[in-house]
């Protein structure tokens, strides 16, 4: 197994929940049950029973056949999760203005925004159909100053199927106009503590089509409510 292998078997390994960092991981390469089952030469139903953690916790040797698969699939339809997987693949790096965190299975975008108390400014049609694998805190005016181009990847862990959360936000136009210019962008925006968010920020997200929410609740409150996924 190569390193990105290595890593999401040893995440699958080490999960308190091994079967839904299964299902997590078949979700984001986009393979279903049927077709992971038919490459494996198992059952439909022994797929869904490890991912529901029906059967006892599966063994080295299935977690890399698992992963295997995974991988050979995704090649099979042109291996455009890798490139993906590579491009984020560097070490996850929390530092004092940004936190990242990874939940063990995904959630849908009207779940997450039930979960930190969100108002939806823009785009509500689209958090219905869409899954979200992980957030990012950033600390908004740090994150500007500080950071990099080389070192945005960083703030999406292993996918961009994911939310940003920005606190020490004034209007919301400075976090939408950087996301605006950037190569790769998040699936969800979330402003903390703003009552009126600027025009042009809301203009921003409808272009994007990233849903725009915004939140009262703190940062360690919506780290506490978060953490438990």
């Amino acid at each position: 197994m190569d390193t990105l292998q290595e890593r999401i078997a040893g995440e699958i390994t080490l999960s308190d929940s091994p079967g839904s960092t299964m299902k997590k991981w078949r979700e984001l390469f986009g393979i279903s049950q049927v077709e992971l089952a038919k490459h494996l030469k198992i059952s439909t139903s022994t797929i869904s029973d490890y991912e529901g953690n029906r059967r006892a916790s599966p063994g080295v040797g299935i977690i890399k056949r698992f992963v295997a698969a995974l991988f050979l699939l995704d090649e099979q339809k042109g291996g455009e999760v890798r490139r993906n997987l590579e491009k984020y693949n560097l070490p996850q790096e929390n530092t004092p203005f940004f936190m990242v965190h990874d939940f063990s299975a995904p959630i849908s975008g009207t779940d997450f925004a039930r979960i930190i108390e969100a108002k939806i400014v823009s785009n509500p049609n689209y958090l219905d159909t869409m899954k979200i694998f992980g957030y990012t805190l950033l600390d908004s005016l740090r994150v500007i100053l500080e950071i990099s181009p080389s070192e945005y990847p960083k703030l999406f862990g292993t996918t961009n199927e994911r939310a940003f959360v920005f606190d020490q936000v004034s209007t919301g136009r400075s976090p939408m106009v950087v996301i605006r210019v950037a190569p790769i962008k998040p699936r969800i925006v979330v402003i903390q503590n703003v009552d009126n968010l600027d025009k042009l920020a809301i203009k921003i997200s409808q272009i994007e089509k990233i849903p725009l929410l915004t939140t009262k609740l703190s940062t360690d409150e919506i780290k506490a409510r978060l953490s438990k996924l």
